[in-house]
């Protein structure tokens, strides 16, 4: 997980109706992820050669007001995978917008340290990679690292109405970041808005440990 602060006014066209933006200590996020998916099941069944695949996505984070209680959640900017069936269920069964793209991925492990890295393709090769301790640590109360991972709805912007959907797991633990690099064309893959994070400095790169997810069917606000 790689963590921009932007400018809110970037992210006001994409928030939800009925939602809006989620802060940390006033500053506003977009996350760029990468992580796998394995053993999934869509509507409980798994469906041949698309159960373990890749996925990078761009994304912030918004918060509902309900019944005097902020339900926190993410809008994805745009979702990639190498599975056109995983885009088209996605698409159709949350209206989320993914996108079809060839990808690789690497994962070593030593005794101290390991390495995650992502690779896709639109155009030119795009990765995401990071270096960090084999040890997993509880993240800290009211941290950044918590900001970006304790969100348990997704959000989208629909035409005439908002979609949202819950999405389960454990609270996570996050490894010590040793190095870290980026090489995204993110006009190209993001369009013109985005352009600019090809030269920000990330406020923060972290690997989480994963985990079981669950995501529930998706509901209209």
């Amino acid at each position: 997980m790689v963590n921009y602060p932007v400018d809110a006014a970037l992210l006001q066209p994409y928030v939800p109706a009925g939602t809006e933006l989620d802060l940390h200590n006033g500053t506003c996020f977009v996350s760029l992820i990468g992580f796998m998916f394995l053993k999934t099941r869509l509507k409980g069944f798994s469906i041949p050669l698309h159960s373990s695949f890749e996925e990078v996505n761009l994304r912030f984070y918004v918060r509902q007001k309900v019944h005097d209680k902020w339900r926190r959640g993410t809008v994805f900017i745009k979702e990639i995978v190498p599975k056109w069936a995983i885009s088209f269920g996605a698409n159709y069964l949350y209206n989320e917008p993914y996108e079809t793209l060839p990808m690789s991925h690497a994962i070593e492990v030593g005794s101290d340290t390991q390495s995650v890295a992502y690779r896709w393709k639109k155009k030119q090769w795009n990765s995401l990679g990071i270096v960090a301790s084999t040890e997993a640590f509880e993240m800290e109360e009211q941290s950044e690292q918590e900001f970006i991972c304790e969100h348990y709805w997704g959000y989208n912007k629909g035409r005439n109405r908002t979609l949202l959907y819950a999405v389960e797991h454990p609270r996570w633990r996050v490894h010590k970041t040793l190095a870290f690099s980026v090489e995204v064309d993110f006009e190209n893959l993001y369009g013109k808005s985005f352009v600019f994070l090809k030269n920000e400095e990330p406020a923060s790169a972290f690997l989480v440990e994963g985990s079981p997810v669950i995501i529930r069917d998706g509901q209209v606000l």
